[in-house]
């Protein structure tokens, strides 16, 4: 049996945490129980600190590297959170999924890919309508790369003022250089649109000749993300800055379906028809029949129900439908 001594020390490790003396204590008393012919036993200690370690690494690999807030000027430029949406979530089209998954399958293998001079897709154009996914796209990358998502706030970042625009572009891109993560563009119309417009205007055009001249020249280990509701109006430079231009769209019956299954599942009845209901959600975005999901649990929840009641939910749909109807003057 283990000595009085090595008992001591291995508390004391543990209460120290100090895992490699701890782990190293435990090694040793399982060599002595071999010398002892205790065979058996030395091999489970050693299997126990071999699945402890292992244990350790994942929970290690696992946990983001907590990241201090952007400081200074950055601090109005940039927001950064860790999101926690995964890829199982979305309910996308196939030719969409398929780009993010290979977009997370290069990034995962970057080292591969650079032992033959190659890179990974990181530059990446969402466009789409909104509420399809674009900006949580975003969000699964972080989550699945296990990377802080950075949001540019475009409020702070344009400006009148001649070249002052520019110079913040520049910050956001020193920080894209020194802290990999993914960087959001959100609403990138704001920033993209086509140069001679007839909303063009000298400091946006500059700002945009900046921006152009950055992306080209960025080399960091960081992932890009420009997101727009309105690609016909981005100035046409700025599609082969991207590695991939990944288009969203309004989900059809199959994916209503779907997405209905997924966001009701915690409190669906066995006796709802999802027929009807997709039916109904025709030509709301995904945010919009998740929204509608959300408020029909809300009721039951509310209303003391086990479940969510087909009325409930197509009461929801037709309220998201109504919304995004015209209004008649009168």
């Amino acid at each position: 049996m283990a000595r009085a001594d090595q008992l001591k020390a291995l508390l004391r490790a543990y209460a120290g945490e100090e895992d490699a003396q701890f782990f190293s204590i435990a090694l040793q008393m399982a060599a002595d129980e071999a010398m002892r012919g205790h065979t058996r036993l030395a091999g489970e200690l050693r299997a126990l600190v071999d699945a402890a370690k292992e244990r350790q690494f994942s929970q290690r690999a696992a946990r983001p590297i907590p990241l201090a807030q952007p400081k200074g000027d950055l601090a109005d430029l940039l927001t950064v959170q860790y999101p926690r949406h995964h890829l199982s979530e979305m309910v996308l089209p196939l030719e969409v999924l398929s780009k993010i998954e290979r977009v997370l399958n290069e990034q995962r293998q970057h080292e591969r890919l650079s032992g033959h001079g190659l890179s990974p897709r990181r530059k990446l154009l969402l466009i789409g309508p909104p509420g399809t996914g674009k900006t949580l796209t975003a969000s699964v990358i972080a989550t699945e790369l296990r990377l802080p998502l950075f949001v540019a706030r475009f409020d702070s970042l344009i400006t009148k003022f001649m070249g002052e625009s520019a110079s913040k572009l520049r910050l956001v891109f020193d920080a894209i250089r020194t802290t990999r993560g993914v960087y959001l563009f959100d609403e990138f119309d704001s920033l993209g649109l086509q140069r001679g417009s007839q909303h063009d205007v000298a400091e946006m055009r500059r700002t945009l000749n900046m921006f152009l001249q950055l992306i080209e020249q960025d080399t960091s280990e960081s992932l890009i993300i420009a997101a727009t509701n309105h690609g016909e109006s981005l100035d046409s430079a700025l599609w082969r800055r991207f590695d991939d231009v990944v288009r969203y769209r309004i989900p059809d019956e199959v994916q209503i379906e779907y997405l209905l299954k997924n966001r009701l599942a915690l409190l669906a009845s066995p006796l709802l028809d999802y027929g009807p209901l997709s039916s109904a959600a025709v030509g709301l975005s995904h945010s919009d029949i998740v929204r509608a999901c959300q408020d029909a649990m809300k009721d039951a929840v509310l209303e003391h129900r086990d479940n969510v009641t087909q009325s409930s939910i197509m009461q929801h749909l037709a309220e998201r439908s109504a919304s995004l109807r015209p209004v008649n003057p009168s």
